[in-house]
């Protein structure tokens, strides 16, 4: 309609009937010089400058005071009645001499003035019925609700750095609701200063405004700093669909019987077919494959190791894909046991075409100074495969597992006579040579039969393994019992691939020793005091907080009185405090470092028992897998939920059911509640009576019929859980008889010690 060219850089603008106008609005533009210019339609009417302006703040017009209202440099609220503006000197004239000012009597003059000791960020003037209008205004720490003539009506100190707010009619009579968004994304409701509702955000809000879209009221519409509009409302989701009425109508049950019949046929015969389900394996969907180089690389990945002295290697794994069908996004997750690290363990593919290879490779190295539990790693990819009845893809996974080397953590080490551990394997077989099993770890002899080698772990301890001459027996000795795992865990593998090879098929081990139950129960009792001192660090921790912010408050009260008082040393207990924080902090760091540790050996140790009850008993398969499930429950160690009160609750289930005596003890109850137990005794009897149980010739079973009772299977009379102290004292005295019947140790048989270079005879 028309257009003006500004001569001055604009800052803000406002509108209005200006001087009580009627029936047109004029505009008034601030600049980024403090000039008020006023435009009267097509026409410039006149300019003026806000006395002692340096930057320009908000502007807003009240047309019941007919003044505007800014916030000028010197952070206080100031107000210009329009006709003292349209009177006072032009802009033009501003160069003219004081004593010319003064004696025209047209000098700008303020109405009235409200120091808020703050820079504003928008002013908002509101009034909702026919009383008087409030001013509201939005500063950086504060936002302040003023009457017509400059007074305080109310103020509310923020928490949070406010970015834009809006004034809006409440339910309640003589009260104002408020919105305001902060930078921290979120966007608060006040009632005056009572503050009603809280909602996140996506964005940081740079300008809010409440509209009515088609017919929804109450909107509430944001725009972000990068020019995103976002329409939300607060509370539930609205109701937008309005049912119709339906007529009611008697119900025939025949026809009602007949329909149903109908619909189960059509489920029955959907099943039957392919359905939403494929029919198709998901082999043929993607094939997953994973190849360990053989060799380490030229040079290693382990740049942020922190093993010591000694040079760690790493290993490339190469992970490829192949599609048979079109899958739009399939994510590939790899795992490897801590304290093992992979450079990269997610990858995200496309397979837009059919018949498509994708490989990736990664470095595997050891990044802590102690072993893992595993040197097995799992590849796992999840995709969603689309069918004609759900577009969206059903969800699968499929995995992939693959063996790092044991030469990736250990080294060849120098072999030891003596050792706190040891362990002796029995097998149908001759002996083999450790030279054959173990390629890479001992030099070549001149008879190619080597019956002693060591192994050192990286960043830990020696492990020696013995071969006998004469008998078909290995021992495995350590000075760590959980390091007696990997070594006979890998001489079992080997020994079964070398038999393979040589096309013998009944190739046994067995275990013939005591079950060393009281080396492992004190990796539980170690792994059981970290996780109480970590439970009172952290109550220790709490309590110097709460006592950290009581003191803040304390000096704050202080500061802010207008009289000055002395600290009374609070500035000393504060820092005092303060020190004291950190190093809990600190504390509870290092202990969650050793907890995690203290877990992975006592996972290895798990296994290494595992192994043995399986090997002792001659387990099948299925019942080493319901004794990992029992006993390996947990991925993860937390205060929350613990190995401790997770095994116990599992073997406590195994020994109510498939290893029961009576129906009495099926009945028991257990307690369903999983917390952390007082100590480690009740555990310990758990493990101790499980032995027990299968030394007399229980066997472990996931059957769910538990009605009856399992004696058939179990010669002998088995101990019950304990009701009482006087069950608990038969227990104790079971367990004793456990530990003398099998406590023909190792030591009992000896293997004359030898020197490396000798031979192991008998």
């Amino acid at each position: 309609m028309y257009e003006h060219n500004l001569q001055r850089t604009a800052c803000n603008m406002t509108y209005g009937s200006f001087g009580g106008v009627k029936g047109r609005d004029l505009i008034c533009i601030q600049s980024m010089d403090g000039m008020l210019m006023v435009f009267e339609q097509e026409s410039y009417a006149f300019g003026r400058f806000l006395p002692g302006s340096l930057l320009p703040g908000p502007l807003a017009y009240s047309s019941r005071t007919d003044s505007f209202i800014t916030v000028s440099s010197c952070r206080q609220v100031e107000s210009y009645k329009y006709e003292v503006l349209a009177f006072a000197t032009d802009a033009d004239k501003r160069q003219e001499t004081e004593q010319q000012k003064v004696g025209s009597g047209k000098r700008l003059v303020v109405d009235w003035t409200l120091n808020i000791g703050e820079q504003a960020l928008d002013i908002c003037i509101v009034s909702f019925n026919q009383s008087a209008s409030s001013v509201f205004v939005l500063g950086e720490r504060n936002f302040f609700c003023l009457k017509e003539n400059g007074q305080i009506r109310f103020m509310k100190k923020l928490e949070c750095s406010p970015s834009c707010f809006l004034p809006y009619c409440s339910v309640s009579e003589g009260t104002i609701n408020t919105l305001i968004g902060n930078h921290n994304n979120m966007l608060h409701i006040y009632q005056d200063v009572t503050l009603k509702w809280a909602t996140q955000l996506p964005h940081i809000p740079v300008a809010v405004r409440v509209g009515c879209l088609h017919d929804l009221k109450g909107v509430i519409i944001t725009l972000s700093d990068d020019g995103h509009l976002q329409c939300s409302y607060l509370g539930t989701d609205p109701s937008l669909f309005q049912a119709p009425k339906v007529e009611s109508r008697e119900l025939n049950y025949d026809e009602l019987d007949i329909e149903l019949k109908e619909l189960q046929k059509v489920i029955k015969d959907v099943n039957k077919s392919q359905g939403v389900w494929p029919m198709t394996e998901r082999e043929d969907d993607l094939n997953v494959f994973a190849v360990v180089s053989p060799n380490f690389d030229s040079v290693s990945q382990a740049t942020d190791a922190e093993v010591g002295t000694d040079p760690v290697p790493s290993v490339t794994v190469k992970v490829t894909l192949q599609n048979r069908v079109v899958l739009p996004k399939a994510k590939l997750s790899i795992y490897v046991q801590p304290p093992l690290e992979l450079t990269c363990d997610q990858f995200t593919f496309e397979f837009m075409t059919p018949e498509m290879t994708r490989t990736v490779a990664i470095s595997v190295y050891l990044k802590r100074s102690y072993i893992p539990s595993e040197l097995e790693g799992n590849a796992v990819v999840s995709y969603s495969r689309p069918t004609d009845r759900n577009p969206d893809g059903i969800p699968r996974v499929i995995q992939c597992k693959f063996r790092l080397p044991l030469k990736l953590i250990c080294l060849p080490g120098q072999p030891s006579k003596t050792a706190s551990h040891k362990l002796t394997i029995d097998t149908n077989k001759p002996p083999v040579s450790l030279l054959s099993l173990f390629p890479g770890f001992a030099s070549q002899s001149e008879d190619d039969q080597v019956n002693v080698m060591g192994f050192r772990f990286l960043g830990g301890f020696q492990v020696t393994l013995l071969a006998s001459k004469t008998s078909q027996r290995y021992r495995i000795q350590s000075e760590q019992f959980e390091d007696l795992w990997l070594i006979t865990n890998e001489l079992i593998l080997r020994l079964q691939e070398y038999f393979e090879k040589q096309g013998i098929k009944d190739f046994a081990c067995s275990f013939s020793g005591s079950m060393p139950l009281q080396e492992y129960f004190e990796l539980i009792d170690h792994h059981f005091e970290l996780r109480i001192h970590g439970e009172k660090l952290e109550e220790l921790l709490s309590e110097r907080a709460v006592q950290f912010r009581a003191i803040q408050r304390r000096l704050l009260t202080r500061f802010k009185d207008k009289t000055p008082a002395p600290l009374q040393h609070l500035d000393t207990l504060l820092d005092g405090t303060y020190k004291q924080v950190i190093a809990l902090a600190d504390a509870v760091k290092k202990n969650q470092g050793d907890l995690f540790q203290s877990f992975t050996r006592l996972k290895s140790a798990t296994h290494l028992v595992i192994l043995l009850i399986g090997l002792w008993q001659k387990l099948s398969a299925d019942q080493i897998a319901i004794l990992e499930a029992a006993f390996l429950p947990l991925q993860e160690d937390t205060q929350e939920l613990g190995w401790e009160e997770t095994v116990d609750a599992a073997i406590s289930h195994l020994l109510k059911t498939c290893l029961s005596k009576s129906s009495k003890e099926q009945a028991l109850n257990l307690n369903s509640q999983l917390d952390i137990p007082k100590d480690t005794s009740r555990l310990k009897k758990h493990i101790t009576l499980l032995c027990d149980r299968l030394a007399k010739g229980g066997r472990l079973c996931l059957s769910t019929d538990t009605a009856t009772p399992q004696t058939m299977v179990m010669p002998g009379g088995c101990t019950t859980i304990p009701e009482s102290d006087l069950e608990e004292r038969s227990v104790e005295q079971d367990s004793t008889e456990l530990f003398t019947n099998h406590r023909h140790l190792i030591t009992e048989t000896p293997m004359p010690e030898v020197s490396p270079t000798q031979g192991v005879s008998e």
